[in-house]
């Protein structure tokens, strides 16, 4: 059965409630202007419980759970509700702020296996999946298609309509996300699934563009958090590279890539990787036979 929400603001938030239950209100998002004139929704709650923590998927991912680790703090404070409706990526969700504006990126791909849960009709009941492609399903029954190769446009449209203002289709998807993620393990663990399915096939890549096979950890994590990001050329990635096998050394140069305008950000990937080395969590190498740290 269809949740429906009834929304509520006090000062800049914004709080749904679904209809019909004894269930408490909850925030959907906070009201932001970006650039003077995109409007939307962000979301950086950390509740208890709905934080991303490793420690809970060890058993099913060993060592990846770790590894995106540095980024998913860096990324949300690893919240599983994190959401942002303001920028030119329209709508963003989850620890690892997957996007909707990429043809067949992160945040399609994670849509398309939510839609594919039992409850999804529950959340998303005029969405389906046809071929491995969203559809729209009007009152009518005709289907339209959201989502291709080339463009997400239409899936843009349908969760965020414009950033001139917070719309009613906005935080009604919003709202849905929010409160899917808070109340369904299995859409926090496929947040969790598609981040190292994706570091996963990245490591694959870098590992040829860059030779990293032996290459510690961390330089591998910080290699990976910069292309995640967009912070650093490849180019400027090779350079840092290049200091005759002193991985130390090339630990610290990629670190300061991105400096001092994302100083917060490279000190927080910092940080992390600290404390997981100091717990002797991060003390791997990169195979890349198996495509594994061991």
């Amino acid at each position: 059965m269809a949740l429906n929400f009834q929304f509520s603001k006090t000062n800049n938030s914004h709080f749904a409630q679904v209809i019909g239950t004894a269930e408490p209100r909850f925030l959907v998002g906070k009201e932001t202007v970006f650039e003077h004139t995109k409007h939307g929704l962000f979301n950086l709650s950390t509740p208890a419980g709905l934080v991303y923590n490793p420690e809970d998927y060890e058993n099913d991912y060993d060592f990846w759970a770790y590894f995106i680790a540095p980024t998913a703090k860096a990324e949300s404070n690893n919240s599983f509700l994190c959401l942002n409706t303001y920028d030119r990526a329209r709508f963003t969700f989850g620890f690892m702020q997957y996007a909707a504006h990429v043809p067949n990126g992160d945040f399609v791909r994670f849509f398309k296996q939510l839609l594919a849960l039992p409850n999804a009709s529950d959340y998303f009941p005029k969405l389906t999946l046809q071929n491995n492609r969203i559809f729209y399903r009007n009152t009518g029954g005709s289907l339209s298609q959201l989502e291709n190769d080339s463009s997400t446009k239409a899936l843009l449209d349908y969760l965020n309509p414009t950033l001139d203002t917070i719309e009613n289709q906005e935080l009604i998807c919003a709202a849905r996300m929010v409160h899917w993620a808070s109340n369904d393990p299995q859409h926090r663990k496929l947040q969790v699934q598609v981040a190292i399915d994706h570091f996963k096939e990245n490591m694959k890549d870098y590992a040829e563009s860059y030779n990293l096979d032996g290459f510690p950890a961390k330089v591998c994590q910080v290699i990976c958090d910069i292309r995640h990001q967009g912070r650093a050329k490849s180019s400027q990635i090779i350079t840092a590279l290049n200091t005759g096998g002193n991985h130390e050394l090339a630990y610290n140069k990629l670190l300061q890539l991105g400096q001092p305008l994302y100083a917060s950000r490279i000190a927080t990937v910092r940080a992390v990787i600290k404390k997981l080395t100091d717990a002797g969590v991060f003390n791997k190498k990169y195979k890349k036979s198996t495509n594994e740290f061991v």
